[in-house]
Order: C-alpha cells, then sequence, then structure tokens
C-alpha cells in the first residue's frame, strides 16, 4: 500500500513588480464602507500557498490555495496535516471525510475548507501520477476536444482602454468576454451612466454574436441591482455574476427570476453550500473555485449535483485544478482564463508560482493526455520575485 509520509506548504510572497492600484478598477464588498485607505485592498491578494504531499516511494503531489495563505498554512501544518500523513492516497473519499469532520466546528466554510481543497488536490495530482494518468481521465476522461475559453481581463477602465483591450482580445480569438463593473451604489446616478457607458462601448467591440459577461464582485445590493438589471437587457448579457453578498441567499433568489442570468459560488464551500443555491433557485451559473471549495472531491460532487439540476458550472479563475474538472464534465460547457501579464490583483500568480498550464489558442486550451497528474510544477524562473515561507 502507498502511504503519505509528508506534508509540505510554503506561501509565496509576491515581492515583483505590480500593476499600481486604480479608481473604479471592480467594485467589491468593502464599497458599502466609507474608504480609509485602499478601496481595492479585499479585492487584491498577492500571495499563494503550495502544498506537497510526498508518498513513501517519492512521489509528490501538488496542490494550492490563494485564500489567506497564511491562515492556510497554519491550520494544514498543525491540524490537517497530522490527519492524511500515514495514510493511502487512494483513499481519498475518507480522508476528505476525515479532514472534514474533525474539523468541522470551525473549518465547514472559509480557511479551512480552502487548507482541504490544496491537500484535496495534490491527492488527487498525486493519484495521477501514481497510475501515470492525468487527472481528468481518473474524474471520467475527456468529453471535449478543446475547452473553449472566455477573455477575463476586462477590468473596469476609461472606455477607449477597455475598447481596445477588447479589440485586441477579439484578435486572438475569443468568441466570450468578461468585463468588471467600476461604480456601484455609493456613485449614485452617476456612476449607473458610467456602468452603462462601458457595457455599450464594449458591445459596440464585439458585436452581438458574443458572449458578454458582467461581474460585480459583491459590490452591488439588492435594490441597486433591481434598478440596474432592466437597463442592462437590451446587451443579452450572458450572466451578472455575483451582485450581491455571498450570504444574501434571498437576494440571489430574487435577483435569479429576471430575464438576466445570475452567476455565483465562488465564495461558497462544500456540496452542502450548493445545495441550498440549488433549492433556492439562486443561481443560473455556478461559480466555484477548486481550491476553495473542497478540492476535486467535492467539486465533482457539486458537479452531479449542477447536472441533475440543469444548471452549468464554470469554475472561476482558469488554472489547472479548475481545467481538469471542466474537461471531464459535459456540464462545464466553457472555462474562464487570464493571459500571462503583469501581476495586478493576484490572479496572474498561478503562471509565476507553476510551469504547465496552458496557453489559449484560438479561444480555447487543451489537457495533454500524455501528462499525468495535474501537469504542472512548481517553477524556479520567477523565485528571485518571491519572498517562499515554509
Amino acid at each position: 500500500m502507498t502511504k503519505i509520509i509528508s506534508v509540505r506548504t510554503r506561501v509565496w510572497n509576491w515581492k515583483g513588480k505590480t500593476v499600481p492600484p486604480q479608481m473604479n478598477f471592480c467594485t467589491n464588498a468593502s464599497d458599502v464602507l466609507y474608504d480609509r485607505g485602499d478601496a481595492m485592498d479585499s479585492f487584491r491578494f498577492h500571495q499563494w500557498l503550495t502544498c506537497e504531499i510526498e508518498t513513501d516511494d517519492g512521489t509528490i503531489g501538488i496542490g494550492n490555495a490563494a485564500l489567506a495563505p497564511n491562515l492556510v498554512k497554519a491550520a494544514i501544518d498543525q491540524y490537517y496535516a497530522p490527519l492524511v500523513i500515514g495514510e493511502d492516497p487512494f483513499d481519498y473519499a475518507y480522508l476528505w471525510e476525515k479532514m472534514y469532520r474533525h474539523t468541522h466546528a470551525w473549518g465547514r466554510k472559509g480557511i479551512g475548507m480552502a487548507a482541504i481543497s490544496a491537500i484535496d488536490i495534490a491527492i488527487w495530482d498525486l493519484m495521477g501520477k501514481l497510475v501515470d494518468k492525468p487527472v481528468f481521465k481518473l474524474l471520467g476522461g475527456r468529453t471535449k476536444e478543446k475547452i473553449p475559453v472566455y477573455y477575463s481581463k476586462l477590468y473596469s477602465d476609461s472606455v477607449e482602454a477597455m475598447q481596445a483591450e477588447a479589440q485586441e482580445a477579439m484578435g486572438h480569438g475569443y468568441t466570450a468576454f468578461k468585463a468588471r463593473f467600476g461604480f456601484g451604489p455609493k456613485d449614485g446616478m452617476l456612476g449607473m451612466r458610467e456602468n452603462l457607458k462601458r457595457v455599450e462601448a464594449l458591445r459596440e467591440v464585439i458585436g452581438y454574436d458574443k458572449d458578454l459577461m458582467l461581474e460585480c464582485y459583491m459590490g452591488w445590493n439588492l435594490d441597486y441591482t433591481k434598478r440596474m438589471l432592466p437597463m442592462l437587457e437590451k446587451y443579452q448579457l450572458r450572466w451578472l455574476e455575483e451582485p450581491v453578498i455571498a450570504d444574501d441567499m434571498h437576494g440571489y433568489a430574487e435577483l435569479n427570476q429576471g430575464s438576466i442570468p445570475i452567476s455565483g459560488g465562488e465564495h461558497e464551500f462544500g456540496l452542502m453550500g450548493f445545495r441550498q443555491l440549488l433549492d433556492m433557485k439562486a443561481v443560473s451559473v455556478i461559480q466555484y473555485d477548486t481550491n476553495r471549495v473542497g478540492g476535486i472531491t467535492a467539486a465533482q460532487k457539486i458537479n452531479a449535483l449542477a447536472e441533475a439540476y440543469q444548471v452549468p458550472v464554470i469554475p472561476h479563475a482558469g488554472q489547472m485544478h479548475n481545467y481538469h474538472l471542466t474537461m471531464a464534465n459535459a456540464n462545464c460547457p466553457i472555462a474562464e482564463y487570464f493571459p500571462m501579464h503583469d501581476v495586478e490583483i493576484g490572479n496572474e500568480l498561478f503562471y509565476y508560482i507553476f510551469e504547465g498550464d496552458p496557453v489559449a489558442k484560438d479561444g480555447f486550451i487543451d489537457l495533454d493526455d500524455n501528462k499525468s497528474g495535474l501537469g504542472i510544477k512548481i517553477s524556479d524562473q520567477y523565485l528571485d520575485q518571491f519572498e517562499v515561507v515554509e
């Protein structure tokens, strides 16, 4: 029997070049508060956690987490690692339940679930390497020749800058685009007009034969969203993302009764959380992130549940742990994609820490049938740009 002999966590603190923050970059949950500093602080993360699990034959699986890495590291080191050391990684369902139930009093959402996610992703990478198969082959195999991706870097900027970025992305073959709103309730009617001006400008560039999605990142409230929705209808959105805070399931359910599909789930955790969203008809698109939701083990259960409700799953933020699930599930039609660029909000760090992520070509990515596990490794190319905490 293969046994886990060690769990190693590292926090990667970015100290390299960053894009300076700008006003009205994207609405966020802190917008409701008066500002005493960087209004975008809750939207920006320049740290990442890696979790490496080694077995007695020397094979190493790699997992990761992006939420509050210092806290997740402490949780793994002190609580979760002892629960999996000495165990067989192929008992992944048992190990998941063991981690979940042993820490249920405090760990079933947030930091605890992010820690479980990092370990679970590493276990799946490990299993793939041990049997020399890509993870998506262990999850059911290829359901798509290639994965269509949508361009997701359109943060709120001047009208001219957003149009130029969309035009450039069009030249790379993308047929779907997601932009962020920069104005919310505190900006009043003037902010509403600024939001609509940018949506109109993007439609002028991409036309109406391509998908347009818009994100609020929890920066609106129920009243503001109900006022905005009728004004947005003519732009034929594929979805409106996270208009209100994640805990307001009743708000999501009310908004999702309208003509514009509402998406969410990036900040929800575990199977039970998504059962509530689905039972309440609160979202038309599920957007968990595998390194938050409970890992690949939890994500597969959510995928099956969502398919029964005929609600598509389109994971948050691209990245390999999400791509493998997207490839293996027919109910995951497309994937989010951030092209590599200078570090801005933090999603980009994945490219600086890992090697092996696919690069989009003509609006698609593909996974290699011959790469075992997740198909990534920790890179040493940008080591000098990080402070690494063991």
